[in-house]
């Protein structure tokens, strides 16, 4: 029986975006993140992360960096009591990768392709599901996708096409209106 997944984009929506974040130390996590990821678990959603790692595919640092900080992510949410259940990752650029990296992958974002694998992989409702990104190409890739609701988390005004079904400024909010108490 497949189930619905709450889906998260990784620089933006669960650590601060400082640009090709691959160190721990500049590893800020978002307000509200945690509290969003256990109301998602308790009502039985898997989190999966989908994140485009394009500093990779430049240069700025390698898979194993982007493995390791993934690995002290994982430990940090199982502290504050969450479970990733899966991250997928695409290294790639058309344009500026470097070498092997230089590909027009089906798994970058706006692309569903990472999307499909954790479908696939975890067997997920993809109708039911919700994509929570801070960037155009995170609702396109939700679209492309069918993933049922597309969040745009944004702390400035934005205009995205397609539009997301929801626009939020704080993921306290979010996780008010997606999973609200019910007693």
């Amino acid at each position: 029986m497949k189930r619905p997944a709450l889906f998260l984009d990784r620089d933006g929506v669960i650590n601060e975006d400082l640009r090709y974040v691959h160190k721990i130390e500049d590893f800020h996590f978002v307000e509200g993140i945690f509290g969003l990821c256990r109301r998602a678990m308790s009502a039985g959603m898997p989190i999966i992360i989908v994140t485009n790692q394009a500093g990779i595919g430049r240069g700025y640092y390698s898979e194993e960096q982007f493995h390791s900080l993934s690995e002290w992510m994982i430990a940090y949410f199982a502290s504050e009591e969450v479970t990733i259940d899966g991250i997928y990752f695409c290294p790639f650029h058309p344009v500026h990768g470097i070498g092997r990296y230089k590909v027009n992958s089906e798994d970058r974002k706006p692309r569903p392709g990472m999307i499909y694998r954790a479908s696939k992989e975890h067997a997920l409702d993809l109708g039911s599901s919700v994509l929570v990104g801070d960037k155009a190409s995170d609702i396109e890739a939700a679209y492309n996708a069918g993933i049922g609701t597309s969040v745009l988390f944004s702390k400035q005004p934005k205009t995205v096409n397609p539009a997301p079904d929801i626009l939020v400024h704080s993921l306290i909010d979010l996780t008010e209106l997606l999973f609200p108490f019910t007693g």
